[in-house]
């Protein structure tokens, strides 16, 4: 059985992230955690820890957000119904990222599954700062949904990879789990600079392809300057429903998302992307 945390704000932008996992994992056992954390509008550390639990506020707050999520549940129960699916709601005092991070250990979560949308809206901005704390920070596969992202049956995936992540079957798992529910090609793409691969990426590449060998599969290489500019060009020349990549330190999606500021890397996501960790918890 597949354990699937939903994080939630009710907006439109979460719920649509909730209806992809939803029609995603519907002929999959699953049990979905629906969360919504809450903190007062004016956080202080010394206050969150000493005085809220005194005014009764937190209690109050609480009791709205479980109102909520018991709405969400009846939402789902009607759009969605389905005997495959249970469902656990939690609403908490707490910050988002770290809340995750405590189910994701306590829950040994799968999946969590969250829309992108940035607190702003702002349309330069490619990441919601809480999908990006959470990309940074959660030891466990993360399926970001852009706004108003309709689900797609995932025929066409893109895997861009520098071959430099020694892979073991937990970093493939995710991706494997999710192609062997539907008939779903990977498109495996390396960009290189002029240089042929190592021998560490070579043998790298051949370990890639002993695990997908029950999966349809192509590898392809290309030369670029700029490997958002060449996953951007793959997206348009392919129908890619999905993007997948394995979060390895120092790797070229650490230098794309967190070495340069967000609104200036000019890759602007318009599929669901899921993001491995190449450790987890």
């Amino acid at each position: 059985m597949k354990k699937i945390l939903l994080p939630t704000d009710f907006s439109e932008n979460s719920w649509n992230a909730i209806a992809y996992a939803l029609q995603l994992f519907k002929n999959e056992t699953c049990k979905f955690f629906l969360l919504n954390t809450f903190t007062p509008v004016i956080y202080d550390y010394e206050y969150v820890m000493v005085y809220p639990a005194q005014f009764g506020m937190v209690d109050t707050i609480r009791e709205t957000s479980l109102k909520k999520l018991k709405d969400l549940e009846t939402k789902i129960d009607k759009e969605y119904k389905n005997p495959k699916h249970s469902f656990e709601s939690i609403g908490v005092f707490n910050v988002l990222v770290q809340e995750i991070k405590e189910i994701v250990e306590e829950k040994v979560i799968d999946f969590v599954i969250m829309g992108t949308k940035g607190a702003t809206g702002a349309k330069e901005v490619l990441f919601g700062s809480n999908t990006v704390h959470v990309f940074k920070n959660i030891k466990c596969p993360v399926l970001a949904i852009p706004q108003n992202f309709k689900f797609e049956t995932p025929h066409e995936i893109l895997f861009p990879t520098d071959y430099e992540v020694e892979y073991s079957k937990k970093h493939l798992q995710p991706l494997i789990d999710i192609t062997s529910l539907y008939i779903s090609r990977i498109n495996i793409l390396n960009v290189s600079f002029g240089y042929d691969l190592s021998e560490k990426q070579d043998k790298n590449k051949k370990k890639l392809e002993s695990f997908f060998k029950k999966t349809a599969h192509l590898f392809h290489s290309v030369v670029s300057e700029s490997v958002p500019e060449a996953i951007s060009e793959f997206q348009l020349k392919a129908r890619i429903n999905l993007l997948v990549m394995i979060n390895n330190k120092h790797s070229f999606f650490e230098n794309i998302f967190f070495k340069s500021t967000i609104n200036q890397i000019g890759f602007h996501l318009n599929v669901p992307f899921l993001l491995i960790p190449s450790k987890t918890k």
